[in-house]
């Protein structure tokens, strides 16, 4: 016999204006609003006569809360217009439609305009609580594939490095803290290399002018070994860790270290790394050239794999000009690996990993926009739980998908949200850390 409890027997109805589905992106909307971003929008953004320049602040914004509530197209925009959601946003939503026509209004140079808004988005952030302050502070550099497929997008109609069509975005992050300090767009077939140093020079600038003021280290890989990208290091005063692209000439130099120069590595093979290091001068053809230390892990194959039958090691090398042990620096330059958590959270738990437009312009601003929504959900987890890194697919389960009830009594709203909510301190807590905020408007 069947229950008349049966979920056939359930009645359903789109009929209530006071729902709100993601009632949780209060969080991040109060944030926003304390941090001034919506006039921040306005001061810097300007299209000019393009059919998108009206409103573009609130335009923007929808675009930024809809990533977080995890949309990864335009037209997921249209679920902030449901029920009473809009109330609990404080900006007008605008329609899917509209927000086509406004990405497509862009040109490069208001893609730059929207670098100026994240750059002071950045500064307004870390003097409410964010920043590290005088402490010393590490840049990640790195870049990273966003597939596409077919011909009709502007700047990814040819393959990458790895064989596929896509764009190939320059990205450099925030080591300890996965902040994105700033994100270039550039074309799919751009090397690695390309615009790097002119790209980490802003960075560091960016950087210091949102109040770090402690010793900054850059970190990359080999892509980013080259005399351009040490030479902006050091003209500004900065370290550097930089993995080197091995030649015969360096070959040859590590093969000539000592074997009692060798360290064992605390590492999960027993006796299956060491490190050393030798003094190296790279880009000796440059007048410039100076002596850095070169610091070598060398790893023993996995035992039974196809390298561990023609290598005794296999070697990893970097330049720095950082003053410490060799264990220490060794270590802290394989930490620049923690950089694919934060890119994976660019793609998967916001939308990096769908570039919608034609066009390559409003392509750089979908980038723009989920690197301020991805920041927004740090910053969130950082002043308003006063926690470090949770992802962002953590925060949209726990804090922002979460379903509420608008009514009105005597004037006021009153956000109704579930009873027995496994984090309702958390939020609660939350809510009113950025609530303290002073407003930057």
């Amino acid at each position: 016999m069947r229950s008349s409890h049966s979920l056939d027997r359930l009645d359903t109805a789109f009929d209530d204006d006071r729902l709100v589905a993601d009632a949780g992106l209060l969080l991040p909307a109060t944030l926003a609003h304390h941090l001034g971003l919506r006039e921040l929008i306005e001061e810097h953004l300007d299209l000019g006569a393009k059919p998108g320049r009206a409103h573009v602040g609130d335009k923007l914004l929808t675009l930024v809360l809809s990533a977080l509530a995890g949309g990864d197209c335009i037209d997921d925009a249209n679920a902030l217009r449901a029920g009473g959601t809009e109330r609990i946003l404080g900006f007008t939503v605008k329609a899917a439609s509209t927000l086509g026509t406004f990405l497509r209004s862009f040109r490069w140079g208001h893609v730059r305009q929207l670098d100026r808004v994240s750059r002071e988005l950045l500064a307004r952030a870390w003097a409410a609580g964010a920043g590290p302050g005088s402490a010393p502070f590490t840049i990640d550099l790195d870049s990273t594939i966003c597939e596409t497929y077919g011909l009709a997008k502007d700047g990814a109609r040819h393959h990458t490095y790895t064989r596929v069509r896509g764009y190939h975005p320059l990205l450099a992050i925030a080591a300890g803290t996965g902040d994105v300090l700033m994100a270039r767009l550039r074309e799919g077939r751009a090397n690695t290399a390309r615009g790097a140093a002119n790209f980490l020079a802003e960075t560091i600038t960016r950087v210091r002018h949102a109040g770090a003021t402690g010793q900054l280290t850059v970190r990359a890989d080999s892509g980013f070994y080259g005399h351009a990208v040490v030479a902006v290091c050091r003209k500004l005063g900065v370290r550097f860790s930089i993995t080197i692209r091995q030649s015969p000439a360096t070959r040859r130099l590590i093969e000539e270290i000592p074997d009692d120069a060798w360290t064992p590595i605390p590492y999960w093979l027993d006796g299956g790394a060491d490190v050393a290091e030798t003094t190296y001068v790279p880009f000796k053809d440059e007048p410039d050239a100076r002596p850095v230390r070169l610091i070598v892990r060398r790893v023993k194959p996995t035992p039974g794999s196809q390298l561990a039958a023609f290598v005794l090691y296999d070697h990893h090398a970097f330049i720095t000009d950082r003053a410490g042990e060799t264990l220490e620096l060794e270590a802290d330059h394989r930490r620049h690996a923690e950089i694919e958590n934060a890119i994976r959270d660019l793609k998967y738990g916001m939308a990096l990993n769908h570039l919608p437009s034609g066009k390559f312009a409003a392509n750089g601003a979908w980038l723009s926009v989920q690197v301020m929504a991805h920041n927004l959900a740090r910053w969130t987890a950082r002043i308003g739980l006063g926690e470090g890194i949770v992802t962002t697919k953590t925060l949209r389960r726990r804090l922002f998908a979460l379903p509420g009830r608008l009514t009105r009594s005597a004037r006021r709203l009153t956000l109704h949200l579930p009873t027995r909510w496994p984090w309702a301190i958390d939020w609660s807590t939350a809510l009113a850390r950025l609530r303290a905020i002073p407003l930057l408007a």
